[in-house]
């Protein structure tokens, strides 16, 4: 009798062992993980462009500050003695710089017709707008 190839015993191979197969389960952790972190991006995003949006005193009045003119002196004194104290208490430098000034536009405040404000005064007004830091 010739043993056929059916009937010869396998010593050397195992049987098929059945896999569990996780690849779903990773697909979903991956989508989830992506969504978590576009958001938080996004989130950040939103958080920074909310912060350059939002108003800022200090920069309106470096502005008023720089855009006032000295066609009436009245103005431009009560102007300059208004915008100017938004910074007078940085440093101890900028607020006698700021009383200085405010004392070199008293004359122009007060009066019911005022001069045009000299140049001494525009110039330590140019001076302190110079040393403010925003």
């Amino acid at each position: 009798m010739k043993p056929s190839s059916v009937d010869i015993p396998l010593h050397d191979i195992k049987p098929l062992v059945e896999i569990e197969d996780y690849s779903f389960w990773m697909l979903n952790g991956l989508i989830v993980a992506v969504v978590l972190i576009s958001a938080a991006l996004l989130y950040l995003l939103w958080r920074y462009l909310s912060e350059r949006r939002r108003y800022n005193h200090r920069k309106t009045c470096i502005k008023a500050l720089e855009d006032i003119s000295f066609v009436n002196a009245k103005e431009a004194a009560y102007a300059i003695s208004r915008h100017g104290l938004c910074f007078a208490d940085d440093s101890p430098r900028l607020q006698a710089a700021y009383n200085n000034l405010v004392s070199k536009l008293e004359p122009y405040k007060y009066k019911k017709t005022v001069e045009k404000i000299d140049d001494d005064t525009i110039s330590y007004y140019h001076i302190y707008v110079g040393m403010i830091d925003v």
